[in-house]
Formats: structure tokens, sequence, C-alpha cells
């Protein structure tokens, strides 16, 4: 087996485990309206550990949310509205990730990808120090907690192509138009 698959299937293993790790502490949630749709928003312990889009992928189950509370949301809600109407382009929030230390790596990476560019898995790999990992970066990039304010939607194929993204493609390419000025339709 290949390193690049040892390591995805590690860190997808491992991904799993601390999914019920991330359960603990005083978990809450509220959501918000965007023009991608609701955007449920999960804090543990007052600090954002999940954006989480309506039917995406490796969302993880409702109860798990904790307790309704809009409380803690106020300053992420605010900077979401503006990011979508103004054009903020660096968001200032506390987060609270919670995955392996690999995702964490990559997660990081991934706030290094300036507004409105792009970078592909493999870029992002030799960031890393991993060339030829792109594919557990992939893992990585879709197993993001906290979409949109760890823009995951930056990451596209070796030849600039959309490829997958938990929310879908149709609100990849929202996303990636909004940051390059184009305005369209959810």
């Amino acid at each position: 087996m290949s390193t690049t698959r040892t390591t995805a299937r590690r860190a997808t293993t491992a991904g799993r485990a601390l999914a019920g790790r991330a359960m603990t502490g005083d978990r809450t949630y509220t959501v918000v309206d965007s023009p991608v749709g609701p955007l449920t928003l999960v804090a543990n312990d007052g600090v954002l550990a999940g954006l989480y889009m309506q039917d995406q992928r490796h969302r993880p189950p409702q109860e798990t949310f904790g307790q309704p509370d809009t409380e803690p949301f106020g300053e992420v809600a605010a900077q979401l509205e503006a990011y979508f109407a103004d054009g903020l382009e660096a968001f200032d929030v506390p987060l609270a990730p919670v995955g392996t230390p690999f995702q964490q790596r990559v997660w990081s990476e991934l706030r290094n990808i300036p507004y409105g560019e792009t970078r592909s898995y493999g870029q992002l790999a030799d960031r890393l120090g991993a060339p030829g990992a792109s594919r557990a970066v992939g893992l990585a990039n879709g197993r993001n907690p906290i979409g949109i304010i760890i823009p995951c939607h930056r990451v596209v194929g070796a030849g600039g192509g959309l490829t997958g993204y938990g929310g879908g493609l149709p609100r990849k390419r929202f996303l990636l138009d909004l940051e390059q000025g184009v305005r369209r339709l959810a």
C-alpha cells in the first residue's frame, strides 16, 4: 500500500475516533441564513467548532450539536454576513476544529490561501512537506468542520477544475465566484 493511502486511511480512521470525543464540553448551536442556504454554527465551550451547510457530506448528526443558543455566535454571524454582503476577506473569530494532527495541519494551511485565490491539492501537500500526499490532503479537506471560514472551497483540482466539495459543487462555485466579484444566486 502506498504511503499516501496509508496516511489517508489513518487520517480517516483517526477522524472517526475524534468525532466521538468532539461531543465533550458545553456544546451549543444556532442556524443562520446565508446565500448558500442555512448554516448551522456549533460551539464547544463558546468557541466555534463547526459550520455546516444543509445536506453537507460528513455533517455530524444533529443530536451532537448540543442545545440551541444564539449567544456565542453573534460575532461569527456578523462576519459571515459581511463576507457574503461586503466581501470580508479574513475572518477573525476563535476557532476550535477537532481533528487529527494531520487534519489540523491541512486546515491551518487552508487559512493561508488568500481570499479570491485557489490552490490545488498537490500544492497544499507540497506546502505541508508531504509531496505525493494530495489524496490525504483531499480527505482532510473534505472533513473540514468549519467550512467557509476555513476556506476549503479554495482548493481545486490539479488543472484548476472544480472537484469535490462537502457542500456540493454549486455552492463551491458560488463561493469562488463571490470572492472573484461575480455575484450569482445560489
